[in-house]
């Protein structure tokens, strides 16, 4: 924590010229970017995974009709099919997986009132008017609304919903062109409940706006930033 925290402070110094006060808040941006960067990688990996995996489904369709009686061989026969053409179900996971230490070093860092038994400098730092270890509630109960730190979350709301719409068109657009395959031994019958859970997919996105609203300012900051991130890497890898 202490090591992160001085990485933060540092970075806050270089790009102090630039944006002042809102120096830290840069540096968590960048920090952000710095690590989808280093995703980015898995991202495309994930992205060719999903390609791969849309022109196998023929296959695996052909596969659950001919053994629809049999679930074991079918499963079997689904893991070989992914095993020769080399293609990782779980591919898509990895690069949310590889950022969740990232986000919780920064929730963790700006919740806590001290590190290494020292005073937490870094809960001084502001993004304009709103503190960055501060919350949605705390914004409202200090000011309110229409205050100098609702406005910061407010700017930031309007801004996750952009990229949530964004995401939203895209998830509809991939699902119409990506129809999703009845589920293992159930031969031509839709899983119960899978239908809901596809018409609920593309709202996923809006949910952000919660976990921005209650998590500190600094590990919202890193939630819209990478938000948006993956809204613009999608719009290009899966295009």
């Amino acid at each position: 924590m202490s090591v992160f925290a001085s990485l933060v402070e540092h970075l806050a110094d270089l790009l102090q010229p630039l944006f002042g006060a809102s120096a830290a808040a840069a540096a968590i941006v960048l920090f952000t970017a710095l690590v989808r960067l280093l995703v980015h990688p898995l991202s495309r990996a994930a992205a060719r995974g999903q390609k791969a995996r849309t022109e196998l489904q023929p296959r695996v369709a052909e596969l659950r009709r001919k053994h629809a009686k049999n679930p074991e061989k079918l499963q079997k026969a689904v893991l070989e099919l992914h095993a020769e053409e080399k293609v990782s179900p779980l591919s898509g996971c990895l690069p949310s997986l590889c950022q969740l230490p990232a986000f919780f070093l920064l929730y963790h860092l700006f919740s806590n009132s001290s590190i290494g038994g020292e005073a937490n400098g870094l809960l001084s730092h502001q993004l304009l008017a709103a503190p960055l270890g501060g919350r949605w509630a705390d914004a409202l109960g200090d000011e309110g609304l229409l205050g100098g730190a609702g406005l910061v979350y407010a700017g930031l709301f309007v801004l996750v919903a952009c990229v949530a719409g964004f995401s939203y068109r895209l998830t509809r657009q991939r699902m119409a062109d990506q129809p999703m395959l009845p589920a293992a031994g159930t031969g031509d019958q839709q899983v119960p409940g899978l239908g809901a859970i596809t018409k609920v997919m593309p709202f996923m996105s809006f949910f952000t706006l919660v976990t921005v609203a209650v998590v500190p300012l600094a590990a919202a900051l890193y939630i819209v930033t990478s938000t948006t991130w993956s809204a613009v890497e999608r719009a290009v890898l899966y295009r």
